[in-house]
């Protein structure tokens, strides 16, 4: 009997301590997902700041050869909102969404092919590709296995 009372004693610690985790846990991702949000207005602003500035500079051709920069700025805003949606989605159903990560991965790959700077070298290219490539084929095996499992 004293057994048993100590094993209830051990699962209730137990429960207590993984509530506590859970709780930590919870509080981390609500200080990311404030974080993110910050982080996606400074970029916002940011970008309406180079675009006005690059429009109403009378010296410079419309974006000059500055608009890959712009480019990039627009997918890091996207990249952002991403990252702050894998956050939310977290803390809506505790678990961590493959597809939404994976979707987010090639959209920054991608952000880094469009600004990529061809004197560099090929084996960054080389890298790139691949990258892509890993992470196209990942999404099309997640993105076929969510629908099965939907089905």
């Amino acid at each position: 009997m004293r057994m048993l009372r100590r094993l209830s004693g051990q699962i209730n610690d137990n429960t207590q301590f993984l509530a506590a985790i859970d709780w930590v846990v919870r509080l981390v991702a609500k200080v990311l997902a404030v974080a993110m949000v910050l982080v996606t207005l400074i970029s916002v602003i940011d970008l309406v700041y180079t675009l006005l500035r690059d429009l109403l500079e009378p010296t410079k051709p419309f974006f000059g050869t500055d608009i890959l920069k712009v480019f990039g700025l627009f997918l890091n805003v996207l990249i952002a909102i991403e990252i702050l949606e894998n956050i939310t989605a977290y803390l809506k159903k505790h678990t961590i969404q493959l597809e939404l990560v994976i979707a987010t991965s090639l959209t920054a790959v991608a952000r880094k092919l469009v600004i990529f700077d061809s004197k560099v070298g090929g084996s960054d290219l080389n890298g790139l590709a691949f990258a892509i490539l890993a992470l196209s084929v990942s999404y099309w095996i997640i993105y076929g296995i969510n629908r099965v499992a939907k089905d």
